[in-house]
This record gives structure tokens, sequence and C-alpha cells, in this order.
């Protein structure tokens, strides 16, 4: 059943389990990702990027197929418009179907960040759609962003920006990045970070960058947030 993320959010936050979000940009990998998450008994996120919709993804294409693929199981399913920073590209995204929107503002000011996710979430949760926002920056793996301390996120301007936005969930930046590691490198994620962060928000959590990021590192923040 295509459903909110935040309805399968809210419930993982809840009873402390996490739920993998899957870049889907065709009818196989949307097919074979809803047919595990029915055959493990287990909510999904289906997601795709603003590129990805350009490239590959098309919307006019994808949506009504992940509509159908969806109602066709009893799992939730949600489908993710991953990284917009368009408001025109949201808003037809929202129109088009879309159960949430993940606004990505990382790259502007903290003040500018507040506002544009606040004006998304005003537009989604109009029409029931929910919106993730993203706080401290998750940057490229090519580049160490991992490893940067100062695009963190701070635990005090989480629980700021929460409160000011209205987000449905927040992407973290707590030592994961986005793409490929270096060969044989497996990142260092401040746990300490993520717990205080969870202790400090009351909104489920979201690591991105998880591909390649070590199987441990997965594991010890299942209780704490969305994995991507």
């Amino acid at each position: 059943m295509l459903t909110s993320m935040k309805t399968i959010l809210d419930h993982a936050h809840k009873h402390h389990y996490a739920v993998m979000a899957m870049n889907s940009i065709n009818m196989e990998m949307v097919r074979g990702a809803i047919t595990a998450a029915q055959e493990a008994y287990s909510p999904m996120i289906i997601q795709f990027g603003c590129g990805q919709m350009k490239n590959h993804a098309h919307a006019e294409e994808m949506i009504p197929m992940i509509r159908e693929l969806a109602e066709r199981v009893s799992v939730p399913i949600a489908l993710n418009l991953d990284h917009a920073t368009d408001y025109q590209i949201i808003a037809d995204c929202i129109n088009r179907g879309f159960t949430n929107i993940m606004f990505d503002g990382s790259s502007l000011s903290y003040e500018d960040n507040i506002e544009r996710t606040a004006v998304v979430v005003a537009m989604a949760h109009a029409v029931g759609c929910s919106v993730e926002g993203e706080l401290g920056h998750v940057g490229m793996a090519v580049d160490s962003d991992d490893t940067n301390l100062d695009l963190y996120t701070n635990p005090d301007q989480a629980l700021d920006f929460v409160n000011r936005t209205g987000v449905d969930a927040l992407a973290v930046a707590v030592g994961t990045a986005h793409g490929d590691y270096p060969k044989g490198k497996i990142p260092k994620l401040d746990f300490d970070r993520l717990k205080l962060l969870k202790e400090t928000v009351d909104v489920p959590l979201v690591l991105h960058g998880g591909s390649g990021s070590g199987e441990e590192n997965l594991k010890r923040p299942l209780n704490a947030a969305l994995i991507k």
C-alpha cells in the first residue's frame, strides 16, 4: 500500500527500528524492491532525485507504476523525492503523487535553510505529503566530507530547526557521505552525536550515504535512524 513516509517513520521511531530507502530508477529496480519488502514483510521507501528523474526515472512513467505495484502488497510503501531544491519541481511532484519530499537546504545559510524548508513543509502538508529536511551537510565521500566535523549536525540547532520548520524527519550528518568511499575505507560515525540528536529532537532521524559505510556502522544506529 502506498502511504506517506511520515506514517512509516513515525511507527519506526516509536518502536525503535530502521527502514531502508532504495534509489530505484526503472521498473526492474522498483519491482525488485517492492517484492523484497513484501517477502520480508517490511516497509520500504522508494526514491529518486531530480537528476535521476530528468535522465531515467521519468515521473509520468514511474509514479503510476510505483502506485500500482505498491497497492498490490500489504506492506507500507512510500515514494520520496530525494534532495530536491527547486520549488517548481517540488510542487509538480507533490501534485503527481509523491508521498514525501526530501528538501535539501544544507548548502544554504542556517536561516535560509529554515525559511525555505518551512515553505516546502507548508506546500506538502496541505495535501498530506510529508517532508524530510537536512541540517548539517552530508557531502561526498570522494571529497572526504565524512571527516569534516564542520559539516556535522549541531544538536542544539537541530531542535530549533525542527521546531521552526515542522519537518516530519531530519537528515543528519554524523560521518556518512554520498557516493563511493575510497577502496577499503570504512567511515567512522559519531554515534555519541547521533545518540544526542535522537534524545534532543522528537522526529525520526535519517542517515544518508549508508551504502558502503560498513555493516557494523549500519547495525549500531538501527534504533536511532532511517538508513539511506
